[in-house]
């Protein structure tokens, strides 16, 4: 993108499609098994290794960890060890299948001795993934390398800029919808905060917002995507907790929408109150064009394939025709249909090969992971420290309340240095027993901590979507002139992530707002979600 180039709100840059695709490409992203799908870290933003001091001091701790547990004088204490060895791991970072599975094994080994170990190499591999239900999972993921491929996230952003445009703040409060729409179509916040960010930065600076303005935007722009179906990590919740696949989709759908809409509406607040923010009130070097209403409806011819997809998506489980699996294919075979459409004079079938490939390759590293949620779960059981932890917090006397308050403190400070998938996987397991006993909905509490592990992604002043942002506008084609430190990206989230907290302090309060949409479903499907 060159920073002398005027692009229009009616012809918004090509580099949205092209960054997106280059972020999420198959054949050029990463694997990690910390995340879901490829992971989608740009250049010179992947989570550095530890240097050799770190790693000495990490494996000196790993020996005292296994010192301790073989030393231990009961199967509680154990456990205790084993946990401390699985944070070790992670800290050094060992991909989270690793680090929970094999402190697993090592503690059951030890306290239980061989037979109780060969028992669960037998039986947690299909225990943990053979659930018919959790099909559904490699389907999104196919899903969204499609919807990827096909070239949909440049369009999405377009609709959602011409749309919103012309309200205070309007740059703003499009970029927020399609970061939403885009983190849930391919699964991944990081993808998608490095595609719009190359593409929104710029934007929003040439419309004259403020700086802090505009990667704020970015950097909260994702946050919601995991909560909107289809969502990757609901469906892993779903499987971790045992609970059903469509309740759990349906549950995250409305506070979704809702915290998109709360971040639109704050930056629409602020665009009212401080209009310069927003490049209102100024005369920007370079101004947008107006946006016609013909612009407006011509982009949406853009995305029609998509919201076929999404007719069939909701539709299908909404009118009780398809159950969440079956939907979940039938949305997949739709978006394989549009991407050898759109792309039927670029090697369509190539496309859907790599995505394919790149699908099995997601699907099994997420497999894998939570095959080592299952060891732990069953390490939990058979040291006895699942229900000791349970009757430690239920014995400090803590409210409802008070108990999910000192849940957002422990995941936000969790967040700074785990992604969200990992704080899940390592969690879930030991609190579902408490949940139980505080009387907590595992369906609202599965959103609940989604929402906390993206909050801690964007949390200084380790979360890795700052820094992720800091090095995409070092870049003169995205910050066009406009110095942005890092201490310039930190005060922009001060401005928005109190918006996040007040959201969540509302979901403690109504915590309604999750079940009314499955049990709304439920009841018009005649139980077909379920």
């Amino acid at each position: 993108m060159n920073a002398n180039t005027d692009h229009s709100a009616a012809a918004l840059p090509p580099d949205v499609t092209t960054a997106a695709n280059d972020a999420t490409s198959p054949t050029t992203a990463n694997t990690d098994s910390t995340s879901i799908g490829p992971t989608l870290f740009p250049s010179g933003s992947r989570r550095k290794r530890p240097g050799y001091l770190a790693l000495s001091i990490g494996f000196g701790l790993v020996a005292i960890c296994l010192a301790g547990l073989f030393t231990s004088p009961s199967a509680a204490v154990g456990g205790a060890w084993c946990i401390a060895l699985m944070l070790v791991l992670l800290f050094l970072s060992v991909p989270v299948a690793i680090a929970l599975s094999v402190p697993s094994l090592i503690g059951v080994y030890a306290v239980s001795g061989i037979p109780a170990t060969m028992n669960i190499l037998s039986t947690a591999p299909f225990s943990a993934v053979s659930d018919w239900t959790l099909s559904v999972l490699p389907m999104f993921i196919f899903m969204g390398m499609l919807l990827t491929q096909s070239g949909l996230s440049g369009k999405v952003y377009r609709v959602a800029d011409h749309w919103f445009s012309w309200l205070p703040g309007g740059v703003g409060i499009g970029t927020t919808f399609a970061g939403a729409g885009l983190s849930a179509v391919t699964g991944s916040t990081i993808g998608m905060t490095y595609a719009l960010g190359r593409a929104g930065i710029p934007e929003m600076l040439k419309a004259g917002y403020d700086k802090r303005m505009a990667v704020g935007t970015i950097m909260v722009a994702g946050m919601t995507g995991n909560l909107i179906p289809p969502s990757i990590l609901m469906v892993i919740y779903a499987g971790i907790a045992s609970v059903p696949v469509g309740p759990a989709l349906m549950a995250g759908a409305l506070p979704g929408i809702l915290l998109a809409v709360c971040f639109a509406a704050f930056i629409l607040v602020l665009g009212i109150i401080a209009p310069t923010l927003v490049g209102r009130g100024q005369s920007p070097a370079t101004t947008r064009p107006t946006t016609t209403w013909r612009d407006r409806f011509s982009s949406l011819a853009g995305v029609w394939g998509f919201l076929i997809i999404l007719i069939v998506l909701f539709g299908g489980m909404f009118s009780g025709i398809f159950t969440p699996t079956e939907a979940g294919a039938a949305a997949a075979l739709c978006s394989v249909l549009l991407c050898l459409w759109e792309k039927r004079r670029d090697l369509p079938w190539q496309k859907v090969a790599q995505s394919a490939l790149a699908t099995v390759s997601a699907t099994s590293a997420i497999f894998f992971i939570m095959i080592g949620a299952t060891m732990l779960t069953s390490l939990l059981a058979i040291t006895g420290l699942a229900p000791i932890l349970t009757g430690f917090i239920t014995g400090l006397g803590l409210s409802t309340v008070g108990f999910l308050l000192v849940l957002i403190v422990l995941y936000v400070i969790m967040g700074m240095f785990f992604d969200t998938m990992s704080m899940m996987l390592l969690t879930i397991p030991i609190l579902l027993p408490t949940l139980e006993t505080m009387g907590v909905s595992p369906l609202w509490f599965g959103v609940f901590v989604v929402l906390l592990g993206e909050f801690g992604m964007v949390t200084p002043p380790v979360g890795i979507i700052p820094y992720i942002v800091h090095s995409i506008v070092k870049d003169s084609d995205v910050n066009l002139g406009h110095s942005i430190t890092l201490r310039d990206i930190f005060v922009s989230l001060l401005w928005f992530l109190p918006v996040a907290v007040v959201f969540l302090v509302l979901m403690i309060a109504v915590p309604g707002m999750t079940e009314w949409l499955p049990d709304f479903i439920e009841r018009t499907s005649g139980g077909m979600l379920g």
